[in-house]
C-alpha cells in the first residue's frame, strides 16, 4: 500500500508565531531560556498536526531557528573567522551574528534557494575547520519520539548541494572539501543508524542543475561511502523543483529512495522513467502535490499520473508526498472568512495539502472511498474556470494586440542621457534611496486604525503627507540629490499594487518566510489583471510639491509582482507578466502627466523567475525583458526611467538587463560586492548604474570608509559619468537613527568620491 509523506513543514506558524518569537528575542524581550521553549511548542505543533492527520512519514528537523543551509554550516563548525568562534556548539549570538551582523563584524550573503522566494544565508568555507558540533538530526528525531511518538524522518541537506551553495573555496579544492566534508556526515548519518532511525531524508537539489562529468562522479563517491558506513539506514536521496539531469546515474547510486518532482519537473521526470524505466529494488517518492503552489491539486489528474508510475513500481515501493518542502506555501486557507467562495474552495495550503496527499494515498488502494472528495475537488476547480474575473475579454483583446508590438524608448541611451541631464543637472555619483523609508510603529498603527475604519480616508491621508514632510525634509538636510517619498502607505511592494488592481485576492493570514523572520503575505493573481485608477500618483505628486529636487516615482515591475505573488496556472507566466505591463503602462503614463520626471520600476525578482534549466533560460528572459519595456517605453526621452534588481550572477544576465534599457538601475551587492565587481571586469556595462554601498538587511551602521571602499572598487570598472550612490535595497525594516546615520554616512563617502574624482570625471 502506497505511503504519504511531506518534504517539510511551515516554520512560521498559522499567525506568525515563530516570526513573533525571534523578534522578541532579537530585542532583548524574551530571555533564551523561554526562547528555547515557545520555538520547541511551535515546532512539536506542527509535528502533532501531521500525525493527526495521517501523515506516514514526518519530516524533522525541518524546523530551524532562522534558515537551514546556516543550521548545516553551524551544525558542521563553519564560522566565518570574524565572528571568533572558539569550537563547540555554536551559541545563537554567533548564529544570528552570522545571519544578521554585529556591531563588530558584517553579516554573511544572503541569496535566493534555487528558483524560490526564499532566501538563504550562503556557507563561508575560507578558514573554516569542519567539525560535527551537534547532530541536529538526531536531537529532532529524539524529541519528536520521546514527546509525541512519532518515528521522524530526519531531514539533511545533502554535501554535493551544500557544498556547491557554498563560497569561500577554489573549484580545484572541491575534492578536498568533499574529503573533509563526507566523514561528518558519515558520522551524523551512523548516530542516527544507531539510533533506530529508519528513513533519513537527504535533499540534493543541486541535481536538477547540469552537473559535469567530475561531479557525476563526486555523487557516486558520496553515495557509495554512505552505502559502505550506514548499510542499515534507508536513504531518501529526495530532488525537487525541477526534473532531475543524469537520470540514468542516479537511479543506480546505492540509496534505499530516490524523490523526484512530479509537479515542476514532470515532463522530464516523467520522460526518464518512460524510457529508462525505475529500480525495482528503490522506493520512488512521487512529488505529486505542489509543494510552491496554493491551488487546490485536481485529484482525479493526480490519480491518473499516479496510476500511470504504478506501471514503474509496486504499491509498496511508492510514497505520494510534496513535490518540495511546504515551506513555500501558508499554513492554512480554513482562517481565511473574506475570500470569495469560488476562490477559497479552490485553494489548498499547507495543511490543505496533507490532507489531499493522505488522500491520494489512500486512494491507491481503494479509489472508490474517496469518490466524494473527487467530485467536491471537480466542482471547486470548475466554478473558478468559469468566474468572470477570469474572462475579461476587454483586458485579453488588449494585452494580445500590445504583445504583438516590440516596445522601446524613442530615442538610444547614449541620446536620452545627454537629454536627462541637461534636465536634471545632478552632480557626479548622484546619490539616492531604493524608495522605502522605516515604517516605525506609529505607521504601522496608524495604517490599522485606518483599515479598521477607526481613522477616516483624510485623517489617514492627513498622517502620511506628515510622514512624507518629514522624510523629505530629512533628505534635504542629509544632503541627498534624488528622493523619494517614502512609500509610508506601502504594506508591501506587490501587495499594495494587488490591492488597486483587478483580478487580484488577499489573505488575511496567508504569510510564507521570505528570509530570517521577514514573512511577506504574497496576493493572489487569481483573474485578469486590470488597470482601474491611479495608484502612487497622489502621494509621489504631493512629495514633489515639498521639494526643488527631483521625486523618483516608484512601482513594483510586472515580473517582480509577477514572481512574488501566487498565480493562476491556467494561462502562461508570459501571459500574465503582459497583463501586468498593460496595467503598470497606465500607472507609468499617469506619474508623468502629473510631473514626476524620474520613475523608478522595481525588479529585484526578476532572477528569481529564471528557470533552472539552462534551456529554458533564454525564452524567459526575452519575454521577461519585453514586459518591462512594454511598461516604460511611452514616456519622454527627458523622463529617466529606474529600477532596482536584488543580487543576481550579473554575469549570466547582462545582456537581458541592459536591453530592459532603463536608464538607471540599482543593484543590491553589498554582502557581495567583491564577486559582482568582477562580472564588470569581464563584461561592460553602458547604462546608468548604482551598486549598493552598504547592506540595509543588517542593523549595523557602516562606516564611511568602509563605502567609499566599495566605491573606489566599482570605479575602476564602471563610467564614473554614470554611477550613482545608493543603498543596496529599501530602508523600510531599519529604524530611524540607524537609518539616518548610515545615509549621512554615504553622503560623506560620496563627497570624498566627488573630491578625489571630479577633475578627471569633467
Amino acid at each position: 500500500m502506497a505511503k504519504s509523506s511531506v518534504l517539510g513543514y511551515p516554520r512560521i506558524g498559522a499567525d506568525r508565531e515563530w516570526k513573533k518569537a525571534l523578534e522578541a528575542f532579537w530585542s532583548g524581550k524574551l530571555e533564551e531560556s523561554e526562547f528555547h521553549s515557545q520555538l520547541q511548542a511551535i515546532r512539536l505543533n506542527h509535528l502533532r498536526k501531521q500525525q493527526e492527520k495521517g501523515i506516514d512519514f514526518i519530516a524533522v528537523n525541518d524546523f530551524s531557528y532562522y534558515d537551514h543551509i546556516l543550521d548545516t554550516a553551524t551544525m558542521f563548525g563553519i564560522i566565518p573567522k570574524r565572528f571568533a568562534y572558539e569550537g563547540g556548539a555554536v551559541p545563537l549570538s554567533i548564529y544570528y551574528g552570522i545571519a544578521r551582523g554585529t556591531k563588530d563584524a558584517t553579516a554573511s550573503e544572503m541569496t535566493k534557494w534555487f528558483n524560490t522566494n526564499y532566501h538563504y544565508i550562503v556557507p563561508e568555507l575560507d578558514g573554516a575547520n569542519p567539525s560535527v558540533t551537534e547532530n541536529r538530526p538526531l536531537i529532532a528525531y529524539r524529541e519528536a519520539k520521546e514527546k509525541l511518538g512519532i518515528e521522524g524522518k530526519p531531514v539533511i541537506v545533502g554535501p554535493l548541494t551544500f557544498l556547491k551553495l557554498s563560497k569561500g573555496y577554489h573549484q580545484s579544492e572541491t575534492d578536498a572539501w568533499l574529503e573533509r566534508l563526507v566523514p561528518l556526515y558519515v558520522q551524523i548519518l551512523q548516530e542516527l543508524e544507531h539510533e533506530g532511525v529508519q528513513w533519513v531524508q537527504i535533499d540534493e537539489p543541486i541535481l536538477v542543475t547540469k552537473l559535469d562529468a567530475e561531479d557525476v562522479q563526486r555523487l557516486k563517491s558520496i553515495y557509495d561511502t554512505f552505502a559502505a558506513k550506514v548499510p542499515n539506514l534507508n536513504i531518501m536521496l529526495q530532488t525537487y523543483f525541477e526534473s532531475v539531469e543524469n537520470y540514468s546515474d542516479i537511479v543506480t547510486l546505492p540509496v534505499k529512495g530516490i524523490g523526484l518532482d512530479f509537479v515542476h519537473g514532470l515532463t522530464g521526470n516523467i520522460a526518464s522513467i518512460k524510457k529508462l524505466g525505475f529500480p525495482s529494488d528503490k522506493v520512488l517518492g512521487a512529488g505529486v502535490v505542489d509543494g510552491r503552489g496554493i491551488w487546490k491539486a485536481s485529484l482525479r489528474d493526480k490519480l491518473v499520473l499516479i496510476e500511470e508510475l504504478s506501471g514503474f513500481v509496486t504499491p509498496d515501493h511508492l510514497i505520494v508526498q510534496s513535490s518540495c518542502s511546504l515551506l513555500h506555501v501558508p499554513v492554512t486557507v480554513q482562517n481565511e472568512v473574506k475570500l470569495i467562495p469560488d476562490l477559497k474552495n479552490a485553494l489548498a495550503f499547507a495543511d490543505e495539502k496533507l490532507d489531499e496527499l493522505v488522500l491520494l494515498a489512500k486512494a491507491c488502494s481503494d479509489k472508490a472511498s474517496i469518490e466524494a472528495e473527487l467530485e467536491k475537488c471537480d466542482l471547486a476547480i470548475q466554478a473558478l474556470k468559469l468566474s468572470g474575473e477570469r474572462n475579461r475579454n476587454d483586458i485579453q483583446h488588449a494585452v494580445a494586440i500590445i504583445s504583438e508590438e516590440q516596445p522601446k524608448r524613442n530615442l538610444p541611451f547614449s541620446e536620452r542621457h545627454i537629454a536627462q541631464q541637461n534636465k536634471w543637472q545632478l552632480p557626479i555619483f548622484p546619490t539616492t534611496t531604493i524608495g522605502s523609508f522605516p515604517q516605525s510603529v506609529e505607521v504601522r498603527k496608524a495604517r490599522q486604525s485606518w483599515r479598521k475604519g477607526v481613522w477616516t480616508n483624510e485623517q489617514y491621508a492627513s498622517f502620511i503627507r506628515d510622514q512624507i514632510d518629514i522624510w523629505i525634509k530629512l533628505q534635504e538636510e542629509i544632503g541627498l540629490d534624488v528622493l523619494v517619498h517614502g512609500e509610508f502607505e506601502r504594506t508591501d511592494m506587490v501587495e499594495f499594487f494587488g490591492e488597486k488592481l483587478g483580478g487580484f485576492a488577499f489573505t488575511q493570514y496567508g504569510w510564507v518566510q521570505s528570509y530570517g523572520s521577514r514573512c511577506v503575505k504574497p496576493p493572489i493573481i487569481f483573474g485578469d489583471v486590470a488597470f482601474e485608477e491611479a495608484m502612487t500618483v497622489e502621494e509621489t505628486k504631493y512629495a514633489q510639491s515639498k521639494t526643488k529636487h527631483p521625486v523618483k516615482g516608484m512601482l513594483t515591475g510586472p515580473i517582480t509582482i509577477m514572481n512574488w505573488s501566487f498565480v493562476r496556472e491556467d494561462i502562461t507566466r508570459e501571459q500574465i507578466a503582459y497583463q501586468l505591463a498593460y496595467a503598470l503602462r497606465q500607472e507609468v503614463e499617469a506619474l508623468e502627466n502629473a510631473g514626476i520626471g524620474m520613475i523608478q520600476v522595481d525588479e529585484p525578482a526578476v532572477r528569481e523567475g529564471l528557470p533552472l534549466k539552462e534551456q529554458d533560460q533564454a525564452e524567459y528572459l526575452a519575454w521577461a525583458v519585453k514586459a518591462f519595456r512594454m511598461t516604460t517605453c511611452t514616456v519622454q526621452d527627458t523622463t529617466q526611467i529606474h529600477t532596482h534588481m536584488c543580487y543576481c550572477e550579473f554575469h549570466d544576465m547582462i545582456d537581458s538587463i541592459e536591453a530592459m534599457d532603463a536608464d538607471v538601475i540599482s543593484i543590491e551587492t553589498s554582502r557581495s560586492h567583491g564577486e559582482l565587481i568582477h562580472s564588470f571586469e569581464v563584461n561592460t556595462y553602458k547604462l546608468g548604474i548604482g551598486l549598493g554601498v552598504y547592506d540595509i538587511h543588517s542593523p549595523r551602521v557602516p562606516r564611511v570608509e568602509e563605502m567609499t571602499s566599495m566605491i573606489e572598487r566599482a570605479l575602476r570598472v564602471l563610467d564614473p559619468k554614470l554611477f550613482w550612490i545608493n543603498p543596496d535595497c529599501g530602508l523600510k525594516t531599519r529604524g530611524f537613527e540607524e537609518t539616518v546615520e548610515s545615509l549621512r554616512n554615504m553622503v560623506d563617502a560620496t563627497q570624498i568620491a566627488r573630491a578625489k574624482h571630479s577633475l578627471t570625471v569633467n
